[in-house]
């Protein structure tokens, strides 16, 4: 509002705001050089707040209804194959963090509900882990919110190494809780500080997961990209798309469809083959 909105549109009186100043608006903030995903986010806002307006009959319609958003050109899907994964993996051996680094390659889960599992969320002796907050950022402090959607509340099977792994995470966590006593702030998380608090995930991508990749020789990604990773393995081994689709918990399999098809060309090849053996 304060950098944008308000020099460029502030001075226009808001019946009189029009769908074309809008567009122009955009027009103008693109050409300033701010890139589609930023000019998508103030049209967010100004959407919001012109339909409260509307609401409250302050203006006959939004204007912004009839305004086209820039929208942003999709991220770069960079999974790691299966040798790259298993490389990750077995660099991570050992590390503070290692559990983390399964979970995510096994699961799927976002970095915001990994940081936001709880011990209360885990059934080891069944091999279950179940989604039911996220690590959130509001107003500059970090706290637990509900998850993205409804379908990421889910539960998800373990595998043998995720049980594995985590044993040994809270064999370790414990350990750290007795030598720091009335220090640690145990809030029951899995993943936590050495004192038992949120992790910050920009911290734990510069200080963990940057050194990691370097270390096991892999290239630069995102921690996002250990999500698509999960999909990518699962779905190039023909696990059903909806199976995956729940795994992750996206609010449709057409979310995930769409995401994954691309870069697994493979499976239009399983069809086409299916389709040939079908017809003979």
């Amino acid at each position: 509002m304060r950098l944008h909105i308000s020099p460029a549109l502030g001075r226009i009186a808001l019946k009189s705001l029009s769908a074309a100043h809008v567009q122009g608006f955009y027009r103008d903030r693109l050409d300033s050089g701010l890139s589609p995903t930023t000019v998508q986010k103030i049209h967010a806002v100004l959407h919001k707040a012109l339909d409260q307006a509307a609401s409250w009959s302050l203006v006959p319609r939004n204007p912004t209804e009839s305004v086209k958003a820039p929208r942003p050109a999709p991220e770069e899907i960079r999974p790691l194959n299966r040798e790259q994964a298993k490389a990750l993996l077995e660099t991570a051996r050992r590390e503070r963090f290692e559990a983390l680094y399964v979970l995510a390659v096994t699961t799927g889960l976002r970095q915001g509900e990994l940081l936001g599992l709880k011990w209360e969320d885990v059934d080891l002796e069944n091999s279950l882990i179940r989604v039911r907050r996220t690590l959130i950022r509001h107003r500059g402090r970090l706290l637990l919110g509900e998850p993205k959607t409804k379908r990421s509340r889910r539960t998800v099977r373990l595998t043998e190494a995720a049980v594995q792994a985590l044993k040994e995470h809270l064999a370790r966590q414990i350990e750290q809780m007795e030598r720091l006593g009335d220090l640690y702030e145990d809030q029951g998380l899995i993943f936590a500080t050495q004192r038992g608090t949120l992790v910050n995930p920009t911290n734990l991508r510069k200080r963990s997961f940057a050194p990691l990749l370097e270390k096991a020789g892999l290239l630069p990604i995102r921690f996002h990209d250990l999500r698509h990773t999960c999909a990518t393995l699962l779905l190039s081994r023909n696990v059903n798309p909806k199976i995956v689709s729940e795994m992750l918990g996206h609010a449709t399999i057409a979310i995930t469809l769409d995401t994954y098809s691309h870069v697994l060309p493979t499976m239009q090849d399983s069809a086409t083959r299916a389709l040939e053996d079908a017809l003979r």
